[in-house]
């Protein structure tokens, strides 16, 4: 009955098993969702916190329901070693510069204000028209008008600054001692393996923030990796054009889009601020001047809007995944 592959994103993650374990449910929530178990559907997780982080959230035993800060489990937003940022040069060195200066990533922590949810203005599901740049610039503006407190948007955005470097450059890290990785040759390794033990179809991977360029960079660039019948995104970052140009000469604008990819679908909500920047990648991954990204747009409702679990309780993901694994 087919296979969907998930792909995790930026934040320390709990332990394998059990993100599995949640993905599944959340996939499965609400009136429209899709019980893996039930279709029969058997799933994996490319799992690759444990490059990045000491250990999994729930390393130490505690409570699975304890959260930092709206569906961001307590221990995710890490401080990170960013000796990196100093050490690095040519290309390296204007990647995270651009990434600073554009993403205002110096922004200063600021006391948390009391931000109401309901106060910030909801989207209904739709597709993204193809609208000027600079309109869909104004929409985001507008919508930032009730943002994510800079005492939590400013650790994630350097969170995935540091983890979207050490994987576009292939960064030796050493997450605890007696292990070292080159990210990106280990993550990749990762992502085609587990590719690889799929028989038979439909294949379904579904991708969220930072796993999204992982995707997308296998399918795309590396040749060993085994065809799949859809690509869900969630939240991601593409859209960035310091990620898209480190892609480079793989990806370009006009042909960007991975050549035997049958369908790509993401969704995107304009408030995360993962993707709030540019949420609209069709017109950045072409096929030979084609635009067929299909881009979707969802309100995950509250302050923060970039948690996994909210995407997955989506009815046009749930919806997706249905399409792509023929239920």
């Amino acid at each position: 009955m087919g296979h969907i592959t998930f792909v995790h994103g930026i934040m320390n993650q709990p332990s394998p098993a059990r993100l599995l374990k949640d993905w599944k449910r959340d996939l499965a929530d609400g009136g429209d969702g899709v019980d893996l178990d039930v279709y029969g559907v058997t799933s994996s997780m490319v799992y690759w916190a444990d490059v990045m982080y000491a250990a999994a959230t729930d390393a130490g035993g505690g409570s699975q329901e304890s959260i930092e800060y709206e569906g961001i489990e307590s221990g995710a937003l890490t401080e990170v070693d960013e000796s990196y940022i100093a050490e690095a040069t040519g290309n390296e060195r204007d990647f995270i510069e651009s990434m600073i200066a554009n993403y205002d990533l110096d922004h200063p922590d600021e006391p948390a204000a009391e931000v109401a949810a309901e106060a910030a203005p909801d989207v209904a599901a739709e597709p993204l028209a193809a609208t000027a740049p600079e309109a869909r610039v104004a929409a985001a503006s507008a919508l930032e008008a009730v943002p994510l407190p800079w005492f939590v948007k400013r650790p994630l955005m350097r969170l995935l600054l540091r983890d979207v470097h050490h994987y576009l450059f292939n960064t030796s890290h050493s997450p605890r001692s007696g292990s070292s990785y080159k990210v990106r040759d280990e993550v990749r390794k990762r992502f085609v393996d587990d590719l690889g033990k799929v028989d038979g179809g439909p294949h379904v991977v579904v991708a969220h923030s930072l796993g999204s360029v992982i995707a997308y960079d296998c399918l795309k660039r590396v040749a060993a990796t085994k065809k799949v019948d859809m690509l869900v995104t969630l939240g991601t970052p593409l859209g960035m054009s310091e990620i898209q140009h480190s892609m480079r000469p793989e990806w370009s604008k006009d042909d960007g889009y991975p050549g035997d990819l049958p369908r790509w679908v993401n969704v995107v909500d304009r408030l995360d601020p993962v993707c709030v920047a540019d949420p609209i990648i069709a017109n950045d991954y072409m096929r030979r001047k084609a635009s067929v990204v299909v881009d979707q747009v969802v309100s995950n409702g509250g302050v923060m809007r970039h948690p996994s679990g909210k995407y997955f309780r989506q009815p046009v993901v749930q919806d997706a995944v249905r399409e792509g694994l023929d239920l």
